[in-house]
């Protein structure tokens, strides 16, 4: 008895620092998937990839600039159609009139917003904020299209209000003949399952995820995978609590020799 609970105890000593260091890590990583400001804030100037559900930011919810849904992101984009000519490949036979499309205008909400634990109970709080300034928007949600046709000599023009509502400059090269306009227009509401891939840095002491210096801020649709952080730290736990049970039962063992 004596030689088993001390191979038990020497196992024990062996697999303590890895079943602390694991068990640690997945402590870690468990406060970062429920989005709290202190995880985020020791994450400052490091890349991360943060699950969570959309909430107003500090101004509160924001209205998007075609559909006036309220949100707390809205980007959109105007779409020139036209008709435009291309050549035969060999250089023989008549040109073909084909359809082209360009885009003339295009915008993204910069106001600040913010992300909650995914699978938090009660009133969602802010856990960090997300600068989406020129962000990457993937898979949101598309709350407008709409198709205006261009003005027809002595026919009534077809009534674009949302002309004047577009955000930015329209820019472009105009070729071949105009044949409509379109509308698009996407926005994140409150409560959206998102994925937030950035850079964290601080501000006034908060923790905000913002676009990182070699690239863009990406902002995803949907939730992520958690089986993977899930099998982690079940894997953490096993290993500590079987670590503390070699322990418990090599200790009986030798005292039980004396």
């Amino acid at each position: 008895m004596l030689v088993i609970g001390t191979a038990l105890l020497i196992g024990a000593a062996i697999l303590a620092p890895p079943a602390f260091l694991a068990l640690r890590r997945w402590l870690g990583q468990r406060a970062l998937a429920e989005v709290r400001p202190r995880a985020l804030a020791a994450r400052a100037g490091r890349d991360v990839a943060i699950p969570g559900r959309a909430v107003p930011g500090p101004d509160g919810l924001v209205e998007s600039r075609l559909a006036r849904v309220d949100c707390v992101w809205h980007g959109h984009e105007v779409l020139r159609h036209y008709w435009t000519w291309r050549s035969p490949e060999r250089g023989e036979g008549e040109r073909e009139r084909v359809r082209g499309c360009d885009p003339i205008a295009e915008y993204g909400s910069p106001e600040l917003f913010g992300l909650a634990a995914p699978n938090g109970d009660g009133p969602p709080r802010a856990g960090v904020l997300v600068d989406p300034g020129d962000a990457e928007v993937v898979g949101v949600d598309m709350c407008l299209q709409r198709l205006v046709g261009r003005p027809q000599r002595g026919v009534p023009a077809p009534a674009d209000d949302l002309l004047g509502r577009i955000k930015g400059r329209v820019s472009g090269i105009f070729r071949g003949e105009t044949i409509e306009f379109e509308y698009r227009e996407w926005v994140i509401r409150p409560g959206d399952p998102v994925v937030v891939r950035g850079r964290v840095v601080l501000r006034d002491g908060r923790p905000v995820i913002v676009a990182p210096p070699d690239g863009r801020l990406r902002i995803e649709w949907g939730a992520a995978e958690e089986a993977g952080p899930q099998a982690r730290g079940a894997g953490a736990l096993l290993l500590g609590g079987g670590t503390v049970a070699s322990a418990f039962v090599g200790l009986a063992l030798v005292l039980a020799g004396v």
